[in-house]
């Protein structure tokens, strides 16, 4: 599947073939009847699914028809429009040697199995994104969320994954920052690292907020959560020094120790001293973040990060199954309306806005994201072991994500939604008390909602929590939403407080995972940055540079952190819509790096630039728009600096109408840090755009460019490309089996 602009590659002929031919691969993939029927089935259910959840849609909906309509759209995205890319833009090689082959240093070079490496990248990209977004953004209602998270992961946030990953890959597993400096020149390059540099920041002070809120007063999460850290401790100890290679082993120890966390944390939060110790101060609980992301980072990966990583992936997948199974049993009916009215007029209590375009920025992770071309440009490259795997774990896993974020739409809209409005309103609306939150919600004059404070009550003392109000941040209103399912489904009512505090430890491992792992890969950055005028700076064994660059990332997002946990107009409900916007401007700008690739590729490549050029053209659209609106707008409910005017100009005047000076203060300097931020974070992402729009014009004209790819380097190995192996990849395995064989016995001669 070698393009005619590649250089022809001349494997060993002493060795079987490392990938299969062209007629192989045609074969393979060849229309019969079976296939015929199996497609069309699945073509068939999707549509019914979609025409269930946006036409038919009546009273209520069942929640069967989300989980339909999201598998089947991702099956076909996957068999076809992921096939255009890979046949026409990617065009993937495999007698080309990957990174992780030529450069094999056993550290950051590893040829891995690829469905090792599925878990591994699925763990590294998954965090707080597609389990909070989708919850905030269900006060708009479930339609627009569910279009833009399953046809934009299909068309826009898989796209970008598969691309980077494969760029990444073919360029020595540069990260995206290098491979802008390399695409773009010394402007676009710079502005491209910096706007990385400063949106990592703002991303893991975010996924650090989440669990804040998550754990803020609850003793048995903080318990629970807290566990996790020496069982992950004692995971990487066991695997590397007493039994090695064990991973089954201590898989089953994991788990085991995990449910006797939450199990104890239930117990420990029942006795008088468990409840006093643990029943932490939001600011206490960030504090010790902080310090864990610092510590955590400069730890060696094989004691905390990998094991963590490992039990994250576990839980990740697992539940995300299990709780879509539990949804085509109980088939819950959703009573949301497809548009409420806060979509219709944008003035929510969860956040304020327009649909178009916060919802889009509300809703990053599920449908597209930034933060993922680090992932994809960072660690994954350089641990794939062939070219033809980069289409299954890049663009597989990003389905993988979204199906997650549906997952959790479904969750917060299965619950009562005047509970969801008494959670996700924040404190000084709702006063943070149930007498408060019951008139708050009551005053919506939302049709069928009336709640009363025994509903509020009653639902706490159900999941074990001295109250569910103003518990922002996504977080709470997923694990209410997947207990109230579960329990249904699996233990009753009796169960309703395991399976919240289950889901909320399951959360809290999606998000640490994210921000250790962020930290580490900012970590990397910064050190390649300063590394240009210090180049001792880019040795990453070098101790004091290693410290020096994590504790400037860790007081970086350390001090938004601080902000937000601090912020009397709710955290998360003001610094969420700035993390969306900035989350998406990095995927324009990675989209932006490989539109300028593809363009230099050659004449072949043009007709199918528009795979690229779409996608990033619509997140141009709507995150400049959204930093404008943010920057811009005269209503203080949206633009930062038009609700900075207003309590700037109480507090001149002396107006206690806003509340105390001590929190008039606070949200005048943290509407200054986010209007600023705004404008640093859009104006970086245009000058990144306009130079990529430039260069790949200018390739269009010569009908090409310079070609940036390492040299390639025969392959001496092989690997199927799929999860599953077909009939031609068995055989050509069944080959290669004598030679892994040899390979295991004498692996200090390979």
């Amino acid at each position: 599947m070698s393009s005619t602009d590649d250089p022809e590659v001349i494997t060993d002929p002493k060795l079987p073939p490392v990938a299969l031919t062209d007629e192989q691969l045609a074969k393979s993939s060849r229309w019969t009847l079976p296939k015929i029927l199996i497609w069309a089935a699945i073509a068939v259910l999707g549509g019914i699914a979609w025409v269930m959840l946006a036409i038919v849609r009546g009273e209520t909906v069942n929640a069967i028809w989300f989980v339909f309509a999201a598998v089947c759209t991702y099956l076909i995205g996957y068999r076809f429009y992921s096939k255009v890319i890979e046949r026409y833009i990617t065009r993937p090689d495999d007698r080309r040697a990957t990174p992780a082959e030529v450069k094999q240093d056993g550290k950051d070079y590893v040829p891995t199995d690829r469905r090792v490496l599925y878990g591994h990248h699925f763990a590294a990209i998954a965090g707080a994104g597609p389990l909070v977004g989708p919850v905030l953004a269900a006060q708009m209602g479930y339609l627009p969320g569910t279009i833009w998270i399953i046809v934009g992961v299909v068309l826009a946030g898989a796209v970008q994954d598969y691309t980077v990953l494969f760029f990444s890959m073919r360029r020595g597993g540069r990260t995206i920052g290098q491979m802008a400096r390399q695409e773009l020149g010394k402007i676009g390059g710079a502005a491209a690292m910096l706007a990385a540099l400063l949106i990592m920041i703002i991303i893991v002070a975010i996924l650090a907020l989440v669990v804040v809120n998550a754990l803020g007063e609850s003793p048995w999460g903080v318990f629970s959560v807290s566990m996790t850290i020496p069982i992950a401790l004692f995971m990487g100890v066991y695997l590397r020094y007493l039994r090695p290679g064990k991973v089954t082993e201590i898989s089953i120890i994991g788990f085991v120790l995990l449910l006797a966390a939450i199990i104890g944390g239930g117990w420990v939060a029942g006795t008088e001293w468990g409840a006093t110790f643990f029943h932490l101060d939001r600011e206490v609980i960030a504090w010790g973040i902080i310090i864990y992301g610092f510590i955590a980072a400069i730890l060696p990966v094989w004691l905390l990060l990998a094991p963590r990583d490992y039990l994250s992936t576990f839980m990740k997948i697992g539940v995300i199954v299990m709780l879509a199974g539990a949804i085509v049993i109980v088939r819950p009916e959703i009573s949301v309306p497809a548009i409420t009215v806060f979509g219709e007029n944008g003035n929510g209590p969860v956040f304020s806005g327009a649909l178009f375009p916060f919802l889009f920025v509300t809703i990053a992770c599920g449908a597209l994201s930034g933060f993922h071309a680090l992932i994809s440009s960072g660690t994954t490259p350089k641990l794939i072991e062939k070219e033809r795997q980069t289409r299954f774990i890049g663009y597989g896993g990003m389905l993988m994500e979204s199906f997650v974020a549906i997952m959790a739409l479904v969750a917060a809209i299965s619950i009562d939604q005047g509970i969801y409005f008494a959670m996700n309103s924040p404190a000084a609306l709702t006063g943070g008390t149930v007498e408060g939150a019951v008139a708050f919600v009551n005053s919506l004059g939302l049709t069928g909602v009336q709640i009363t404070p025994e509903m509020l009550t009653g639902t706490a003392a159900d999941v074990g929590e001295p109250s569910i109000v103003s518990r922002t941040g996504g977080a709470p209103t997923l694990a209410l939403g997947l207990a109230h399912i579960m329990q249904q489904a699996l233990g009753g009512q009796a169960l309703m407080a395991f399976w919240y505090h289950f889901a909320i430890m399951f959360e809290a491992l999606f998000i640490l995972t994210a921000v250790d792992a962020g930290t580490r890969v900012a970590r990397f950055m910064l050190q390649d940055t300063i590394g240009a005028w210090v180049p001792k700076f880019r040795d990453v064994s070098w101790r004091p540079g290693v410290w020096i660059t994590t504790a400037i990332m860790v007081a970086g997002w350390g001090y938004i952190l601080i902000l937000g946990v601090t912020d009397p107009l709710g955290g998360i409900n003001t610094f969420f819509p700035l993390f969306g916007i900035a989350n998406q401007l990095l995927a324009a700008i990675a989209l932006a790096v490989v539109m300028a690739i593809v363009a230099k590729r050659g004449k072949n490549y043009l007709r199918w630039l528009w795979i690229v050029a779409l996608p990033l053209a619509f997140t141009a659209v709507i995150t400049i728009t959204a930093s404008m609106y943010k920057i811009f707008s005269p209503d203080p409910s949206v633009g930062y600096w038009a609700n900075n005017f207003k309590y700037r100009a109480a507090l001149e005047a002396g107006d206690g109408s806003l509340g105390e000076t001590i929190t008039v203060e606070a949200v005048i300097r943290n509407t200054a840090v986010q209007g600023t931020l705004s404008i640093i974070f859009v104006v970086l992402a245009i000058i990144v755009m306009i130079v990529a729009v430039i260069v790949t014009i200018q390739a269009v004209i010569r009908g090409g460019g310079e070609n940036t790819e390492d040299e390639p380097v025969a392959s001496r190995r092989y690997a199927p490309a799929g999860f599953l192996a077909t009939p031609a990849e068995r055989e050509l395995e069944k080959q290669w089996e004598p030679i892994l064989e040899e390979e295991r016995r004498s692996p200090a001669q390979h």
